[in-house]
């Protein structure tokens, strides 16, 4: 994650350190904090206190709920605001709620604080002025939750869990092949039913079973229709029944491991990955989403913390001595 940044180390409980981030912010664009609520602003890094000394400056915070409201200062950790969001209420199985394998909340919050913070910085370019960014953890991943928490309005029923399986539409979600791999498939009409049974399961008949001829009694029968499928694939491999579905062109896809991804043929191809330098010797990273025609994305080195301590107070005018101080007392 801190490839292509520099790294200054300072502890900012000391005066002298502090003044130093202060001169920073003499001539950054933007200062991103998530510190406890209030502890950037005892500090005198709240936008109140900054925007009169640096009025162009964007100053974005990120907390789990907000710098007001009564759970300002609740501890919040990237499972609990999944928890609060709503999450995992409709993530799992019928009988367990799950956690995202990665730390959505914390994803959602750091990409709204990025939207907004560019937002600010297009602004700016009209106004002449920044402003101020209050990202929540709740309110990101609240975004993320829309389409389960608007179809629970006003105490409609939300969507029910349901593993890897979607929740209205079937068959759509994971089926084990005979070779012990599970292939994904989604199908989305009718017509795509009727392929399926003619071109995968290759039981034509089962189109028009009166069990299976439509979406809801499919998703009525879904422990009967689920034995079919089995049964049909267990006599294939993953590769042979997603060349199957290819070729009854029926949404498809593997089921990879995390591990996977480093061998994507995808990605492979679209030579997504750079490798860069770290403290610990050089290693693959994968370069950001999004390919631009006007440029490249910068992929230097991962630094080590506090590395450019010292190149970056010389930058400020710091002095040796000066630095030597900071130094000497724990500062830097």
């Amino acid at each position: 994650m801190n490839r292509s940044k520099e790294s200054l180390a300072l502890d900012l409980k000391q005066p002298a350190a502090l003044q130093v981030l202060k001169d920073l912010l003499a001539r950054a664009d933007v200062l991103v904090q998530n510190l406890a609520p209030g502890a950037a602003a005892r500090m005198g890094l709240s936008f109140e206190a900054l925007s009169g000394r640096h009025p162009k400056l964007v100053v974005c915070d990120i907390s789990g709920y907000g710098n007001d409201g009564p759970y300002r200062d609740k501890k919040a950790y990237d499972l609990l605001i999944q928890s609060e969001a709503g999450f995992l209420s409709v993530t799992g199985t019928p009988e367990e709620p799950s956690k995202s394998g990665n730390s959505i909340a914390d994803i959602a919050a750091g990409m709204y604080a990025y939207s907004s913070v560019l937002a600010a910085l297009l602004q700016r370019q009209k106004t002449g002025r920044g402003s101020h960014v209050d990202v929540s953890m709740l309110e990101s991943l609240g975004e993320w939750m829309g389409f389960p928490m608007y179809y629970a309005y006003e105490g409609a029923a939300p969507p029910p869990r349901s593993g890897a399986s979607h929740a209205t539409i079937y068959p759509y979600g994971p089926f084990a092949a005979g070779d012990g791999k599970t292939v994904m498939l989604g199908l989305q009409n009718e017509r795509e039913w009727k392929l399926f049974c003619e071109k995968v399961l290759l039981q034509p008949e089962l189109a028009t079973d009166p069990r299976f001829d439509a979406n809801a009694k499919r998703n009525t029968h879904r422990a009967e229709l689920k034995e079919i499928i089995l049964a049909a694939f267990a006599a294939l491999r993953a590769d042979e029944v997603i060349a199957r579905l290819e070729g009854a062109q029926i949404a498809n896809a593997h089921v990879n491991s995390v591990g996977d991804m480093w061998s994507h043929p995808q990605l492979r191809a679209r030579e997504r990955f750079r490798e860069v330098a770290t403290p610990n010797g050089p290693l693959e990273a994968l370069l950001p989403p999004g390919v631009n025609s006007s440029f490249d994305y910068r992929m230097d080195p991962i630094p080590a913390v506090g590395e450019h301590t010292q190149a970056i107070l010389r930058e400020l005018g710091r002095s040796g001595a000066d630095i030597e101080a900071l130094r000497g007392a724990g500062a830097i």
